[in-house]
């Protein structure tokens, strides 16, 4: 039976430590010249609706790098922008393709599409979830912590979908999770909702972020407007301003703190460049990780 990864959901805590594990050993192959060619002859279709430099090139890297090939399909390209069904081409896709990865605006017309594809489906950002940057956040925390139980991680910003895949994943494994987001700009109220009935290690929403990064193990931000939040721009930093992660905001948390952005950033706003640029900093190996957990993503789903 194929498995879909739409949502952090979609995973239980073991699945979690399978695909951190697998991952972390792509890797060390990977940096020690050891190729792993567990795809050849697989194919990864790409459908992608918003511009992507990390998350396109991570995937289509992981699956050459597995001996498969990636094929990058804009939604311009195809017959969708002619409106033909979702589910025909979820169709006719799965017919060509061992696994298809989106990245989309609706996450309802993302699980139209794996409603009816025969072939595992991966989310690969929507404007509710982006459950597959938290996987690499995740397995970088745990590179530089060597382990979750017990952490404190710090969201400061945007209630978004980061946000809201970070809020998942503290449901099913075991870190204590703290959310810090101007009144407004909290995260979706169902989906904080359930993710504290089910949580693991406590989940924390409040609107102050000097109060939040307090004995922080992890502080994590993102762009303050995300992709068509574009006209809100101006009004948000009056509103997120406090919110920035700079050396003062960063002087309040554990002296050993690790800081992370998913990327893009925007200098000088949600953070500065010498936070960006400094020794807490850890986003180029966050963002490098995103490789290594693609491919044990599309490896895991193909493969069963």
């Amino acid at each position: 039976m194929k498995k879909d990864l739409l949502t952090f959901r979609d995973l239980s805590a073991d699945d979690c430590e399978g695909l951190f594990k697998r991952s972390l050993e792509l890797k060390e192959h990977h940096a020690a010249g050891m190729p792993d060619r567990t795809l050849v002859g697989k194919t990864l279709g790409l459908i992608f609706d918003k511009p992507s430099t990390r998350t396109r090139v991570s995937f289509e890297a992981a699956m050459v790098q597995l001996g498969g090939t990636p094929l990058f399909l804009s939604t311009q390209d195809t017959q969708l922008i002619r409106n033909e069904p979702i589910a025909d081409t979820a169709n006719v896709l799965s017919r060509y393709l061992d696994c298809l990865a989106v990245r989309t605006y609706s996450q309802d017309l993302l699980n139209e599409l794996a409603a009816a594809a025969s072939i595992p489906v991966i989310n690969g950002l929507t404007d509710l979830y982006h459950p597959c940057q938290v996987l690499s956040d995740l397995m970088t925390i745990l590179e530089n912590k060597g382990g979750l139980e017990g952490l404190r991680i710090v969201w400061v910003g945007d209630g978004n979908n980061v946000a809201h895949s970070w809020l998942n994943a503290a449901a099913i494994l075991p870190l204590h999770l703290v959310v810090a987001c101007p009144e407004g700009y909290q995260p979706d109220e169902a989906i904080l909702k359930a993710a504290i009935e089910d949580s693991k290690g406590g989940i924390e929403v409040i609107t102050d972020p000097e109060e939040a990064v307090r004995d922080a193990d992890v502080i994590y931000t993102d762009v303050w407007a995300s992709m068509g939040q574009e006209s809100e721009h101006g009004l948000r930093r009056k509103f997120f301003q406090p919110y920035q992660v700079n050396e003062g905001l960063v002087a309040k948390a554990k002296e050993d703190v690790i800081v992370m952005h998913c990327l893009p950033a925007h200098r000088g706003e949600e953070i500065t460049a010498d936070v960006l640029d400094g020794a807490h900093s850890i986003v180029w190996d966050q963002a490098e990780n995103k490789l290594h957990m693609h491919k044990g993503v599309v490896e895991r789903l193909i493969l069963g």
